[in-house]
């Protein structure tokens, strides 16, 4: 159910796609205390983007779960930059995270909804 999606427009490397999918998929589950098997995280490169007038490597991640508590979002925002920096190397300055919990019958998953 939680669902990450990150967008930038910096070109990665060969190989570091899948090896920050998975730590990505790993910090959204630990940070949140869901089992992995439920985090599903999408990564776009190379998107046209602009950020306080600059073109330089910026990233907009978008974290939504059901029942996200606002209490977990300051952790959630550090943990999740500190990954996009450590293997992006973008600033923290210059990363937007969105957090949405939706109602549980707005979510869809196996013929069914939550």
């Amino acid at each position: 159910m939680p669902l990450l999606k990150v967008q930038t427009n910096i070109t990665l490397e060969p190989g570091l796609q899948q090896t920050l999918l998975k730590q990505l998929s790993e910090t959204v589950a630990s940070e949140l205390g869901k089992p992995e098997s439920y985090v599903m995280v999408l990564f776009e490169e190379r998107t046209p983007m602009l950020f306080a007038g600059s073109d330089a490597a910026a990233a907009y991640l978008e974290l939504k779960s059901l029942g996200l508590p606002q209490e977990t979002t300051p952790a959630l925002s550090a943990a999740l930059c500190n990954t996009v920096t450590h293997h992006l190397a973008i600033p923290g300055d210059r990363i937007y995270i969105e957090f949405f919990s939706p109602p549980r019958h707005l979510w869809g998953w196996n013929s069914s909804t939550f």
